[in-house]
């Protein structure tokens, strides 16, 4: 594996419940050392990397060329909380975010749409994993129920 992480990076990725076959959302991945990580644990799953800057996103698909053809990784320019899959894209697994200040507490109103996001964009029993634990801590997605059911 070619991906340097710092030992607090390596840490996050290690504790995150992985499997190899899960769909895998990171949002704000920077340049990507993470989600690179997490797709060289992936066989059948894949991870997508969303961040809000073109910059990072342009740094990321540099860096992950060869996880991007391998299919295990895709980036896209996207802030959290305007995610929302796009038509045939699966739900995800895992959710995961490192120093995202809508959801460590640093911007609750954008938090609050973030969760909002996460929850349209995930299967039941997903979970959703930040940094500021010992490494990570989890936090709960509330599924709200509008009427419609599948």
């Amino acid at each position: 594996m070619n991906t340097h992480l710092s030992p607090r990076l390596a840490a996050i990725v290690e504790a995150l419940p992985l499997e190899p076959r899960f769909r895998v959302l990171e949002i704000g991945c920077g340049p990507g050392a993470a989600a690179r990580a997490v797709a060289a644990r992936l066989t059948t799953g894949h991870i997508l990397a969303i961040d809000r800057s073109a910059s990072a996103i342009a740094q990321a698909t540099s860096a992950a060329a060869s996880e991007i053809a391998a299919g295990r990784m895709s980036v896209r320019q996207c802030p959290g909380e305007d995610f929302v899959l796009q038509p045939g894209e699966q739900p995800f697994d895992l959710v995961f975010a490192v120093r995202v200040g809508a959801l460590d507490g640093r911007h609750p109103g954008a938090g609050q749409q973030v969760l909002q996001r996460i929850a349209a964009a995930t299967r039941p029993g997903a979970r959703l994993f930040i940094d500021g634990g010992n490494p990570l801590r989890e936090l709960q997605i509330l599924r709200h129920h509008s009427g419609l059911s599948k």
